[in-house]
Order: C-alpha cells, then sequence, then structure tokens
C-alpha cells in the first residue's frame, strides 16, 4: 500500500507540474515557472523515495533525496523573494 501512495505523489506532482507550464505558457509569469520546477523536482523526490524503499532496499539514496527536495524547495523560496522585490 505504501508503494503506491509513493507512485500517486509523484504523479500528483507532475499533474501540478504540467498545470503550471500549462499556466506559464499562457501567462509568462516566472513565479509559475519556478513553481512547477519545484513540483518537478518534488516528482523526483518522490519517483527517487519509491526507487530507494521498493526497487533497491539495499542502496540508501536518502541523502540524494533529501538533496533534490531541498533544490526543489529552494528554487520556489528564491522564486518568491525575487517575485516580492
Amino acid at each position: 500500500m505504501a508503494e503506491l501512495t509513493y507512485l500517486l505523489c509523484a504523479l500528483a506532482s507532475i499533474f501540478c507540474a504540467a498545470l503550471l507550464v500549462r499556466n506559464y505558457r499562457r501567462t509568462r509569469l516566472r513565479l509559475a515557472l519556478l513553481a512547477c520546477l519545484c513540483f518537478s523536482g518534488l516528482a523526483l523526490n518522490s519517483v527517487l523515495l519509491f526507487v530507494d524503499l521498493v526497487v533497491t532496499p539495499a542502496i540508501d539514496l536518502a541523502p540524494l533525496r533529501a538533496l533534490v527536495a531541498l533544490l526543489a524547495m529552494l528554487v520556489l523560496v528564491v522564486g518568491l523573494v525575487l517575485e516580492e522585490t
């Protein structure tokens, strides 16, 4: 059951990223593009979680997952800060 949850989280993040790309193409707002990059990183993080815990449980991908999540959130935070100035 946990495996299904990991995959559904990845699919939800991909769906959000696709909607944000569609919005960016229509409005050309930089924040929509940065949010899309963030959700793409979160989708990659969910896929890495699935690979880490289900496909290759002997290999620890936790540091890589943490780095991907950090970079994804950093993109969004920097975008929000730049949008404010």
